[in-house]
This record gives structure tokens, C-alpha cells and sequence, in this order.
């Protein structure tokens, strides 16, 4: 199974709390979760979406190796969402996404249905 890993922005604690509870029924259709942290290292990161693979039956070493490639290979922008999460303050959170890549495919057709 593939998964997608993506840093989506920084948010408040309340907003990222708010958005959890709204999205809750949705996720529960969808093989997606939205993860946070307060820090923008690898470890932290890691650490976020940890919890998540047992839920979905997903392959925790790939899901891992998701977020450690996105990593290596997205430098600037974690450069840039480490800059933003300074910039935000302490009581913000990372937040990112990680995906089965066709649960990720269905959330994309469904807010193109939406719009």
C-alpha cells in the first residue's frame, strides 16, 4: 500500500480540535487522518502519525518511511512551515496529512463534486 504524507499548514490548537470533530465522520469513510505537532523536526513528525497506522490496518514501517522521504525530499518547505510555525506563535500546531494514496484520490474527486 502507498501513503501520502504532506505538512498542510499551522493552526490553533481550538481550530485544529474544531476541524478533528467536523472531519470525524468523514475519516471514518476515508483512509485519511489529519496529524499534529507542536515542533517541525523528523522526530516529531514521526512521533504524530505513530498512533495511526492500527487504526487503518496500515503498515506502520511505510507509513514512517512516507513521512521520512517527504523529509529528505521537501526541504524548502519544511523550511517554510518551520518559519510559519515560529512566526505563529507556541499555542499553534503543525499540521499535516497522511493518506492512503486512494483515499487521498477520493477526497480530491469528492471536494471537485463540491465545488
Amino acid at each position: 500500500m502507498k501513503y501520502a504524507f504532506d505538512i498542510v499548514g499551522v493552526s490553533s490548537v481550538v481550530d485544529f480540535f474544531t476541524h478533528q470533530q467536523q472531519i470525524w465522520q468523514k475519516s471514518q469513510e476515508l483512509a485519511l487522518e489529519y496529524v499534529s505537532s507542536h515542533k517541525c523536526t523528523l522526530d516529531a513528525l514521526i512521533q504524530s502519525v505513530e498512533p495511526v497506522p492500527p487504526k487503518w490496518g496500515w503498515e506502520k514501517d511505510e507509513v514512517i518511511n512516507s513521512v521520512i522521504n517527504f523529509w529528505l525530499d521537501r526541504s524548502e518547505s519544511i523550511w517554510y512551515w518551520n518559519s510559519r510555525l515560529i512566526d505563529a506563535g507556541s499555542d499553534n500546531l503543525l499540521v499535516a496529512r497522511i493518506a492512503d494514496i486512494k483515499a487521498l484520490q477520493a477526497e480530491f474527486d469528492s471536494l471537485l463534486k463540491d465545488g
